[in-house]
């Protein structure tokens, strides 16, 4: 059971100070009465004045000091194959952490996780936008409730405006997030940093599912095209999940500067169709017998931001909320999927076991 920080701001430290920590968390954080934030632990001549701008007490580029200081909670937003260890040191010290996306880029470092975030007894939260949105919460309570009974087919296709991000290219990203950090391309277009569409994106899409669905995948056969870019753009897969059901799964980095994010989940079950369309934003049910129901989503709801998980983060540790709709587990769905995706495509498509 989590123990609630009631009394006082919860003391917080950063590992990590670049683009998305910046653009989105810090100024979050930075707004909130029940953080105080402590320190941020990051690299580069810039450090100090991310220190400055976001109020916080000290600023070391040694993540050793920033875990040994008297804080409540960690964000480590820094590149992926960083997540690991520094998740689980932070958990071995007894640490709420928030955690960027993807988790990590193995799934026994992903599950190893869960289990340390089990046995710490403290918040772990991946900050998924789209698994906090009004509609995609209605969605799972439809889900839940038996709307389509049990699951026999899921379809997970996400597209998005980012060819150039994975393509060393970030000009569009930064615009779209009014950062003054543009983001770095050695963590988005680096193989050995776990750059690439899978890792980068379809890390949403599949999170979104499994945390809608309580679905895990048991096997993938898949194929990755880097199209001439140095990580993967194009991604396919035929997924057989634990209860027997079959999934397709799909991602492209290529949707032109400003289109809307593509994320299409759509689930045939025993009783039933569930679509969920993010683009157009709708969430329509049919029923074999004869129910149809579209859910009430407000304008541009559809639209990807981060504010939600954050905030949560923060109210969980409180006990202000206590629903975490992307805990560990969820994200360790997510990461066992890509890893044996990226495998399978390795060693040219084979049905590979997460």
């Amino acid at each position: 059971m989590t123990t609630t920080i009631t009394s006082r701001p919860v003391r917080l430290g950063a590992i990590g100070a670049g683009w998305w920590a910046t653009s989105n968390h810090f100024p979050i954080f930075a707004a909130r009465e029940d953080v105080e934030l402590v320190g941020v632990c990051g690299r580069g001549p810039g450090l100090e004045g991310v220190r400055t701008q976001f109020g916080f007490d000290f600023a070391t580029e040694d993540a050793e000091e920033l875990l040994a200081a008297d804080i409540d909670a960690v964000v480590i937003s820094t590149p992926h194959d960083l997540h690991h260890p520094l998740a689980a040191r932070a958990l071995e010290r007894g640490l709420h952490v928030l955690c960027e996306k993807p988790m990590t880029l193995r799934a026994d470092e992903a599950w190893d996780l869960v289990a340390r975030a089990e046995q710490a007894g403290t918040v772990f939260l991946v900050p998924y936008g789209w698994n906090y949105k009004p509609f995609t919460v209605a969605a799972k309570r439809m889900l839940e409730a038996g709307a389509i009974g049990e699951i026999q087919y899921a379809l997970c296709h996400m597209a998005s405006p980012t060819r150039g991000l994975f393509g060393s290219d970030p000009t569009h990203m930064l615009e779209r997030w009014n950062s003054d950090t543009a983001p770095d391309p050695t963590t988005w277009s680096s193989p050995e940093h776990g750059g690439g569409y899978a890792h980068g994106q379809i890390t949403h899409s599949s999170a979104l599912l499994f945390w809608l669905t309580g679905l895990r995948a048991a096997s993938v056969a898949g194929r990755v095209i880097a199209a001439g870019a140095p990580v993967d753009l194009f991604d396919a897969g035929v997924i057989r999940f634990e209860n027997g059901a079959l999934g397709s799964l799909s991602g492209a980095a290529t949707l032109a500067d400003g289109d809307k994010y593509q994320v299409d989940i759509r689930l045939f079950g025993t009783d039933g169709v569930l679509m969920i369309d993010v683009e157009r934003e709708r969430v329509t049910l049919s029923r074999y017998d004869g129910h149809r129901e579209d859910l009430a989503i407000a304008p541009d709801e559809g639209e990807y931001e981060c504010l939600v998980p954050p905030a949560r983060f923060i109210e969980l540790i409180t006990g202000a909320h206590s629903e975490n709709n992307s805990d560990a587990a969820v994200g360790a769905r997510s990461v066992e999927l890509i890893d044996a995706l990226l495998r399978s495509s390795a060693a040219g498509g084979v049905d590979t076991p997460v």
